[in-house]
């Protein structure tokens, strides 16, 4: 079992940046595929970015140029940055581990116009 801890969302108006953090609990946390995925209010939950665990990365064609995943293996955690968000940014974003797979909490992101 793997527990996901994300961090790092809030209220920002639209051009704004956030950087969401997920923490996770093993520390073979090296060996995972990890994601962020985000659901709005009445939507399906949908793949915003992916990390392999030789750092390859893919991402939502919504967000490219505007969005960075990366990851720290030393300290378990993989980060989501955020650059000039949009109003229809605005979801609960979620952390996925592949190796269950694992989800964490979520966390809100609301972009104002």
């Amino acid at each position: 079992q793997v527990q996901l801890v994300e961090s790092g969302g809030g209220l920002v108006q639209a051009g704004e940046s956030l950087r969401l953090s997920c923490l996770a609990s093993r520390s073979i946390f090296s060996s995972a595929t990890m994601g962020w995925y985000r659901q709005a209010p009445g939507k399906q939950r949908e793949l915003v970015a992916r990390i392999t665990r030789d750092s390859s990365t893919n991402y939502a064609d919504a967000v490219k140029d505007r969005f960075t995943i990366s990851r720290d293996n030393a300290k378990n955690t993989v980060y989501l940055q955020m650059n000039s968000l949009k109003p229809e940014d605005t979801a609960v974003y979620y952390c996925m581990d592949d190796r269950g797979p694992f989800w964490g909490q979520g966390t809100q992101v609301t972009v104002s116009s």
